[in-house]
């Protein structure tokens, strides 16, 4: 995988042309794995506003292999069609998204994982970042999208960046409300939820994860960009962007 990968500010535009359909499903079905943040029986730590953070230490083992999955619950919204406004009828939010993680090492080595632009990582070498999924339809059991990191190399880490993006649909985060679920060996789960939803952006950077003395620090940022380009100069990660194409995940 390059160091760096070529992107213009429309690289998710670039994404809906060149996009490959995986499952063959022509919709999006809503997301089996949101959690609902008002279910007070879950035993599931929640960071739901901006700044929120919550930390964990290293143990003595150092970290095994973490799970970053995005989830989403496709809301109903009007029927647009002429038979859905003459009936007044609703239907699913016809709206995808795609998980990607912007990442820098310690040594320098800076660069993104997603599903297009053959970025899809490497667990055991450098990253040790890997996409391993990508749910179209959203109806699967548990995590809709989801990136594996390779814990015990946490300490060649210095930051990443977790963010998702609509590359189908409606420009309206409200109708998806998504979420990063974060599942650390032998630690409550952690979900990071938006604190505000907006329309017209297509990419939100949901969170971020510091190497703090080779801990974690999970931090809610849910802020808006029109593209990769600016949410990489919002936070000074020096990529240089140009158009990729989505390609299919393979097992790792």
């Amino acid at each position: 995988m390059p160091d760096q990968i070529k992107n213009s500010a429309g690289s998710i535009e670039s994404a809906n042309r060149s996009r490959v359909n995986f499952s063959g499903h022509g919709t999006s079905l809503g997301a089996a794995g949101y959690i609902d943040p008002n279910d007070q029986d879950l035993n599931v730590d929640f960071l739901g506003r901006r700044n929120d953070s919550l930390s964990v230490s290293p143990p003595p083992e150092g970290f095994g292999s973490i799970r970053i999955a995005a989830a989403w619950d496709n809301q109903m919204v009007k029927d647009k069609s002429f038979l859905g406004k003459l009936l007044k009828k609703q239907k699913v939010a016809d709206i995808d998204l795609d998980l990607g993680i912007l990442y820098e090492l310690k040594d320098g080595t800076k660069g993104a994982i997603q599903a297009f632009g053959e970025t899809l990582g490497n667990y055991n070498a450098a990253p040790y970042l890997s996409l391993s999924g990508d749910e179209r339809t959203g109806a699967s059991r548990g995590d809709d999208e989801f990136i594996h990191l390779n814990g015990k190399e946490w300490s060649q880490f210095k930051r990443i960046l977790i963010y998702v993006y609509i590359y189908r649909g409606a420009l309206d985060w409200a109708q998806v409300k998504p979420q990063i679920h974060l599942h650390i060996p032998n630690e409550k789960q952690m979900v990071v939820t938006l604190s505000s939803h907006h329309k017209d952006l297509g990419l939100c950077a949901i969170a971020g994860i510091d190497n703090i003395r080779d801990g974690m620090k999970i931090t809610n940022y849910t802020e808006y960009f029109p593209g990769h380009a600016e949410m990489d100069r919002a936070f000074g990660f020096g990529i240089e962007w140009t158009g990729g194409e989505k390609i299919q995940p393979q097992n790792k």
